[in-house]
């Protein structure tokens, strides 16, 4: 994966955060093409989908989605031999520590609760994209799970 051009998907059926996040992604100085779907189940139909080319380099994932939750589809990515690879950045409102461990268990990259605040959430997006390219987008160790602006 080239540092220098990231193809990012975001997962999210709220249509405000969607537009947030693109807006936030676009005044980064990240190289980015951004994709988005709006439930679980338009998810794990892209990813199964899409060709190598095409792949995401990394998901943004929330939790709370109709259809196929985020917990459902981190499980059934993770159970993929072709997608469990995929970095998948969880970004919730919710910061429940039971959740998020269960999170980190089954695989997630890293976790982010949603800034409400515009420059937090380019920030956030930033420190996720530098930290997780820096790690090989290995998972890193339990203190270092969430991501704060």
């Amino acid at each position: 994966m080239s540092t220098e051009h990231y193809n990012l998907l975001l997962a999210d059926d709220d249509d405000d955060d969607c537009l947030f996040f693109k807006e936030a992604l676009d005044e980064t100085s990240i190289n980015a093409v951004l994709h988005i779907v709006h439930d679980g189940v338009q998810l794990m139909d892209y990813l199964k989908s899409n060709t190598a080319t095409n792949f995401p380099d990394v998901l943004f994932l929330d939790l709370n989605m109709p259809r196929k939750n985020g917990l459902e589809c981190l499980a059934e990515i993770k159970a993929d031999e072709k997608l469990k690879k995929l970095p998948v950045i969880i970004f919730s409102t919710s910061l429940d520590s039971e959740i998020v461990n269960n999170l980190y268990k089954n695989g997630a990259s890293f976790y982010i609760r949603k800034p409400g605040d515009f420059s937090k959430l380019k920030r956030v997006i930033e420190i996720a994209l530098t930290t997780a390219s820096e790690n090989n987008f290995k998972q890193p160790e339990r203190a270092n799970f969430i991501l704060q602006p």
